[in-house]
């Protein structure tokens, strides 16, 4: 059997990369995948297996004919927050798919927010044509059952990825804390220049060496570069584009601040203890979930002394999942392998 999958997949984000992997690393043997990548070449090398560039309808519309299933490959795939067009070519790829009679998966699903009528609508025709649904977190659920279509709920896949150790990352000076932050219309310049002011004021209290990790390089990089170059000394960039390395890096992290959801995911899974800053409600749902401290964007305090405060408190008082709950989350994650397998294999 061959499936194609189809996400946001070779942009170079980090947490998307993970959700191909994991779903790469669930599907059972005898499923041939074929990958539609904004980079299919990167793709092909990096994953080992076949491409179709997924600007190229014609291309697309002959892989999905040559196929027997069709899975969306995890994640916001489904919002029109910021994007009105985006969720349309996701859906249009699964109706054709639905449409040919191919089995059909949505798999590990954040769904929402769904703002437009138009999208709620073309949403819920596509998933309720579905052969399986699996989704990542109560509100995508609440979406799901609304809608009346059966589902399974679990964490989100990459709790589930393999993690590889960076050895000249654990060789780095310790305590370790990792630093994940993305470019965002609410981080403004005012409350970078704070958290970077209380970043520093932190450094020097613990004498952490702060690993600094661009998830996506076109929206995270610049931010990245602006507080390595502020303490060269105290701090590494770590770039790095395969996903169980990017994993990895958490291994002998002692905390963690981020912003991306899947800087949290990872790390929480490596029982790295993490400080929540939340631009999205994927990010606030994590929050919730894992009991984990932090602010939304627009709420981040205007004093650094007052961030800084927060941070050693967490640092030197916080505690990290313990290794049942961390055993538990990844033993419930793999109900979305649970999932290809019975749909697929049927």
């Amino acid at each position: 059997m061959r499936a194609i999958l189809s996400g946001y997949y070779g942009f170079g984000n980090g947490g998307d990369e993970a959700l191909l992997a994991t779903l790469l690393q669930m599907l059972p043997e005898e499923v041939s995948p074929l990958v539609l990548s904004s980079n299919p070449k990167q793709t092909a090398r990096q994953y080992q297996v076949e491409t179709c560039d997924r600007n190229n309808s014609i291309r697309v519309f002959q892989a999905i004919q040559q196929s027997q299933a069709f899975i969306w490959g995890g994640g916001s795939l489904i919002q029109d927050a910021t994007s009105a067009l985006s969720p349309v070519y996701y859906i249009g790829l699964m109706g054709l798919a639905q449409g040919l009679g191919l089995k059909t998966i949505a798999w590990a699903q954040g769904i929402g927010p769904l703002k437009r009528k138009s999208t709620q609508i073309l949403a819920r025709r596509a998933f309720r044509n579905c052969s399986a649904v699996s989704v990542r977190d109560p509100a995508s659920a609440k979406y799901i059952e609304d809608w009346g279509i059966p589902y399974q709920i679990a964490p989100d896949p990459v709790w589930n990825l393999a993690a590889k150790p960076v050895g000249w990352v654990d060789k780095l000076p310790s305590p370790k804390v990792a630093l994940v932050l993305r470019s965002h219309p609410q981080l403004t310049p005012p409350h970078l220049q704070n958290l970077t002011t209380a970043l520093l004021k932190f450094q020097a209290q613990t004498q952490a060496h702060i690993l600094i990790v661009p998830f996506q390089a076109t929206q995270d990089l610049e931010i990245a570069q602006s507080i390595h170059g502020q303490i060269p000394d105290h701090s590494s960039l770590i770039r790095l584009t395969n996903p169980s390395d990017l994993k990895g890096v958490f291994q002998t992290v002692e905390m963690t601040i981020a912003m991306r959801l899947h800087g949290l995911i990872m790390a929480a899974a490596e029982g790295s203890r993490c400080f929540a800053l939340s631009y999205d409600p994927k990010v606030r749902q994590f929050m919730q979930a894992q009991q984990c401290p932090g602010w939304d964007l627009d709420q981040i305090p205007d004093d650094p002394e007052v961030i800084c405060q927060s941070w050693l408190e967490h640092f030197q008082k916080g505690t990290a999942l313990s290794r049942n709950e961390i055993a538990n989350r990844t033993q419930q994650a793999l109900s979305h392998q649970q999932v290809l397998h019975e749909t697929l294999l049927s």
